[in-house]
């Protein structure tokens, strides 16, 4: 009984000191909590230095996240979204529920970084994904004209396929509704994220997939296997910045930003090509992986600013629509 009495005691003491440990609660999409994704890694490796439980909680796709914090507003549980992007920063912005922080870094970007609020943790350029031994179009025109069947995501639930949709508007204007009914008919399915679309993809439902550049690093580093490629348009890719931000009502403010100065550490940003298979938003001090540098890369990039992408947004989602129900 004496020794009964002694382990209760110190699994008592254990709880109770495990108990006491704070807990930050990170927002993001599924694929970042996924076995694959960065967030295993992130998590471990948080935990070592912030004396926390660092709970992520996936919530489909980027779109999605912003959705969710609009519904919970005030009342949610999360302590930093991670996994909007440029194109959503103004929506977000207007909800008045983020805080701004104190983050910075040597960003190797492809633009300038200086909005106080959200920080970025990597980028990359939308891309269709084929197979390297099958031809592709060269924009999107010929995409439309040809017989090649694509898998997209849905733009309101979706980054990607908001970034599409923009991509589609900075590239061709007044134009894009005719691009969209030419594409129409080029569609399999539209999913809710990238996930399932992707691995629609790998069951051969289509010949292509929107995806990024980086891609095919993940078959060619982790799979050994060179078989997928990206199709470099001519009239160039639109770029994604993945950025995350602390929520004005967090409970944990000192361990949301001590999160946002980890999220942009030699330790957080070299897990991501690997994980996350993106380019990370400051090169690791070890440089990018051996694959990384056998990427197609375009010619051109396409960017709205974020104020710009929330004005372009709904018209672009109107006209997709539009498109597609006829």
């Amino acid at each position: 009984m004496k020794h009964l009495m002694i382990a209760a005691g110190i699994l008592s003491a254990t709880s109770a000191i495990a108990a006491d440990k704070p807990q930050l609660t990170v927002y993001t999409y599924d694929s970042f909590v996924s076995d694959w994704g960065p967030g295993p890694k992130v998590k471990e490796a948080f935990e070592e230095v912030c004396e926390c439980d660092l709970n992520l909680v996936g919530v489909e796709d980027g779109a999605a996240l912003l959705s969710r914090i609009r519904l919970e507003g005030e009342n949610s549980d999360a302590d930093v979204v991670l996994g909007l992007d440029t194109n959503l920063i103004a929506a977000a912005k207007e909800t008045g529920l983020f805080a701004p922080s104190s983050v910075s870094a040597e960003y190797t970007l492809p633009v300038e970084w200086t909005d106080e609020v959200f920080a970025p943790y990597d980028w990359g350029y939308f891309a269709f994904v084929h197979n390297a031994d099958t031809p592709a179009p060269a924009n999107f025109r010929e995409l439309a004209d040809s017989d090649t069947k694509i898998i997209i995501q849905d733009p309101r639930s979706s980054t990607p396929g908001l970034g599409l949709l923009l991509w589609v508007k900075a590239a061709y204007g007044d134009d894009a509704p005719d691009i969209w009914a030419g594409l129409s008919d080029n569609i399999v399915t539209v999913t809710k994220g990238w996930s399932e679309a992707y691995g629609l993809f790998l069951e051969d439902e289509s010949d292509m997939v929107l995806s990024y550049t980086t891609s095919p690093a993940y078959h060619l580093i982790a799979e050994d296997d060179a078989s997928k490629t990206a199709a470099v348009f001519d009239e160039g890719h639109y770029l994604q910045v993945e950025v995350a931000a602390k929520l004005a009502g967090t409970d944990q403010p000192e361990l949301a930003g001590q999160f946002l100065e980890f999220m942009v550490s030699d330790t957080f940003q070299k897990i991501i090509p690997t994980t996350n298979w993106m380019y990370p938003a400051v090169t690791p001090a070890a440089g990018l992986p051996e694959g990384f540098d056998t990427l197609t890369a375009p010619e051109k990039s396409l960017l709205f600013g974020s104020e710009e992408a929330a004005d372009v947004r709904d018209e672009a989602i109107v006209e997709w629509l539009g498109a597609l129900s006829q």
